[in-house]
């Protein structure tokens, strides 16, 4: 690697003074400009942190003490202002949201610009080419509070983009996107960036992302970053090479470290061949695991613990008057029903049963949710039952407590504390090495993991989940996936929305899809999953493993255990046949 790197790591060590262990151990790194390079590792691995240090945001913003010298565009991070590093790094953050902060999204993308003191008669077309190249060039003259967590990124990503950074850091570019979100991040990121070519300056790109092979489309490994860099589970580097090769010649420990991988590297690791599903062999080896997963016997479903009639989601944010008020008042409808998201919603969420809710960014799920919780007025219509347990899309914004313990035990009654059950949670959601943590000193999926942990604690007969393999690794999925199913076994409701289908596919007994303002299909997973209609109009597209399931002819149940199986607890080369 030349002397003129954009970015250059040597020694790297990462320390907080509430955890025992290194976030980062003694990472060395260079990255020329122009190459893109992929962060991958399990959860709590520092790949969020190795960005963080690149930014300069450890140690500048979060209070850590940083070991060895960070360098970008030839400068010491530690040595840098604010100002300085501003002109050289663009950031998108694991949380999107805490970036924006002006109300109109075209103030929002010009705000780099002028901060740079861009030629004003430029920002315009700028402005424009950013949102374009992330498919987001109708949300222009949008308020970006009325803005779903996937049209927030999208934003986000195109202010990173209009600077035309030398070092672009990406953690999760895709993370709340729909399939043409991620189609738009792809080009973005694809020979030219910006309208930028590589002979004009293209930036250093570091990218940690899950959804790899949603970000790789149809190009499989050739449409990721040509470089791989691999994290250990304690923050060491494990490889550092062509992603191929990285890939191949890690697959099998970084899937029992539960590393999400490419499905062509994953089912290499999980059957001993390569070639994907297209491979005989590999296709074989999946056929025998289906003949032998028992065909799932669930309980009965019982009676609705949450129903919605007539109801109309409202496109901008409505306190109910009460805190038990889930019914709009005949004033509020006649003012928020013309410009509702969502309208003449009826649902029924069973005991007993998971309903995924699906749809394309801005369709207005994260509303319903909220909605169906009693956080928002309906514009018109009721929701009737109990108050459920909600887990937010951002994880932080359900924080009440100052330690992963106190999180845990919040809002549960007098004794609970002492009868197991707050340990018991950490356990399951292996939190319980950082019970004493200050919750946002967190990795994004142990946040995840907590969100997750202090509701199930609780014992409402209805759950509703907004995004919640958010920053998850894929033990981290398949131990959320077991959890959710254990609610639903044990009585309650369960209402997940998500973009990840795969999981979708592994955890739902039915599917909500909504689309051209209400609900266009509403089903039985697997019938709503093989409607090509209600796809199209939801906006959706099958992960190649759901849809090789599908065409195999199992039922919803078949699917669940299949998948369950490839998320066995042990991942090892000798968990599916070869």
């Amino acid at each position: 690697m030349s002397d003129d790197a954009s970015v250059v790591l040597d020694g790297v060590t990462v320390r907080h003074h509430r955890r025992p262990a290194p976030l980062l151990r003694d990472v060395h790194l260079r990255v020329a400009p122009g190459e893109h390079v992929l962060v991958v590792g399990p959860s709590g691995s520092g790949k969020s942190t190795l960005l963080r240090v690149v930014s300069g945001v450890v140690p500048h913003t979060v209070s850590a003490e940083l070991e060895g010298t960070a360098t970008v565009a030839g400068v010491p991070t530690e040595e840098a202002s604010v100002v300085e590093r501003s002109r050289h790094v663009g950031v998108l953050a694991q949380d999107p949201a805490s970036s924006v902060c002006l109300p109109v999204v075209e103030q929002e993308v010009a705000l780099p610009l002028e901060n740079r003191a861009v030629d004003a008669a430029a920002i315009d077309a700028r402005v424009d080419a950013a949102l374009a190249a992330v498919g987001a060039g109708h949300l222009r003259a949008r308020r970006t509070a009325e803005l779903s967590g996937g049209e927030v990124q999208r934003v986000a990503l195109a202010a990173t983009l209009a600077a035309e950074p030398a070092v672009l850091v990406l953690d999760e570019p895709t993370s709340m996107l729909d399939p043409a979100g991620v189609a738009a991040v792809r080009s973005a990121l694809d020979v030219t960036l910006g309208g930028r070519t590589r002979e004009d300056g293209e930036p250093a790109v570091l990218l940690v992302e899950h959804r790899l092979d949603d970000l790789a489309g149809d190009r499989g490994l050739a449409g990721l970053p040509a470089r791989t860099v691999a994290l250990s589970a304690d923050g060491h580097v494990l490889a550092d090479g062509p992603t191929d090769t990285v890939l191949h010649e890690l697959a099998t420990g970084l899937v029992a470290a539960g590393c999400w991988l490419p499905l062509e590297v994953e089912l290499a690791a999980l059957t001993g061949h390569r070639g994907g599903l297209r491979a005989p062999a590999v296709a074989d080896a999946l056929r025998a695991v289906m003949a032998a997963a028992p065909a799932p016997a669930g309980p009965p479903l019982g009676a609705p613990v949450l129903t919605a009639r007539g109801l109309a989601v409202s496109a901008r944010a409505q306190r109910p008057r009460r805190r038990w008020m889930r019914r709009a008042r005949d004033e509020d409808a006649r003012a928020a029903v013309d410009s509702a998201l969502l309208r003449d919603v009826d649902l029924d969420v069973r005991a007993g049963e998971v309903v995924a809710v699906l749809g394309a960014n801005g369709t207005g799920k994260s509303s319903l949710l909220m909605t169906l919780a009693g956080l928002r007025a309906p514009a018109a219509g009721e929701v009737r039952g109990p108050r459920p347990a909600m887990v937010f899309q951002d994880a932080e914004h359900q924080l009440v407590a100052t330690s992963v313990r106190a999180e845990v035990a919040a809002g549960l009654p007098a004794g609970a504390a002492t009868d197991g059950r707050v340990e018991a949670a950490l356990v399951e959601h292996r939190l319980e090495h950082l019970a004493d943590a200050d919750p946002h000193r967190l990795s994004g999926g142990e946040l995840r993991r907590l969100s997750v942990a202090a509701m199930l604690v609780h014992d409402r007969p209805c759950l509703l989940v907004d995004e919640p393999t958010l920053g998850l690794d894929r033990r981290a999925v398949a131990d959320l996936v077991r959890a959710l199913r254990r609610t639903a076994a044990s009585g309650r409701g369960v209402v997940v929305v998500s973009h990840d289908l795969r999981t979708v596919a592994a955890v739902a007994d039915r599917v909500v899809v909504l689309g051209q303002g209400g609900v266009v299909a509403d089903g039985p997973l697997v019938d709503v999953l093989r409607d090509p209609g209600a796809l199209r109009r939801g906006g959706l597209v099958l992960p190649a493993l759901v849809r090789w399931l599908l065409a195999e002819g199992l039922d919803g149940g078949r699917v669940r255990t299949v998948l369950a199986a490839l998320d066995a607890p042990v991942h090892t080369a000798a968990a599916v046949p070869a």
